[in-house]
């Protein structure tokens, strides 16, 4: 029998595959307990005996730790063949819990307003559960330009309000907007399907 370089390039990509299949779940449910970990700093004050700026700092560097577990999950998942039906319906509920973990301390805090929150946790909850009743009907629930984009959007506002910076209220209200757009985006998708 012989094996020409392509065989062993291909063996060494399956079993590169194998290796990675489930990192991008283990990643979201490590996100998952982030989220819950920043949202500890952010309203359980009291119990940390030390500056509450350095509550935000941790806060912060949670959510930025976080949110790259959210790249490399989504990049694993693409260049390792490592994509599951279940990292399509957990991937983006772990991103809405830290999202929720997030603008729930900062409302708690009053750096951010809570329309606005609530507006963007409404259309959050509501497009996730149209992705999973999309995914039962056999429709592709990955993320849109769009959709990317919001979240980019979300996580810069939420950094900025963490930090306490200038700004913070501006970006709040264009991540509100792109949220909002992007959620049209999906409805639009949802109905065109079912016509």
């Amino acid at each position: 029998m012989i094996i020409t370089d392509d065989g062993i390039k291909l063996d060494k990509k399956l079993k590169w595959e194998k290796r990675f299949k489930h990192i991008p779940n283990i990643l979201a449910f490590f996100r998952i307990f982030l989220a819950f970990l920043m949202y500890l700093f952010l309203v359980n004050r009291d119990m940390f005996n030390i500056h509450p700026s350095w509550l935000d700092y941790f806060a912060g560097l949670i959510f930025v730790i976080a949110s790259i577990t959210d790249f490399f999950d989504g990049y694993i998942a693409r260049e390792f063949n490592a994509s599951s039906k279940l990292g399509e319906i957990l991937d983006p509920l772990a991103d809405k819990m830290l999202i929720l973990g997030a603008f729930l301390g900062l409302v708690y805090l009053h750096r951010a307003c809570a329309w606005a929150v609530y507006l963007i946790l409404v259309r959050e909850f509501f497009i996730t559960a149209l992705r999973i009743s999309m995914v039962q009907i056999g429709l592709s629930v990955k993320a849109s330009f769009a959709g990317k984009v919001k979240t980019v959007s979300q996580m810069v506002a939420i950094g900025f309000l963490l930090m306490n910076w200038p700004c913070a209220d501006c970006l709040l209200w264009i991540a509100l907007f792109l949220t909002l757009y992007s959620g049209y985006e999906y409805v639009k998708v949802y109905i065109n399907a079912n016509k």
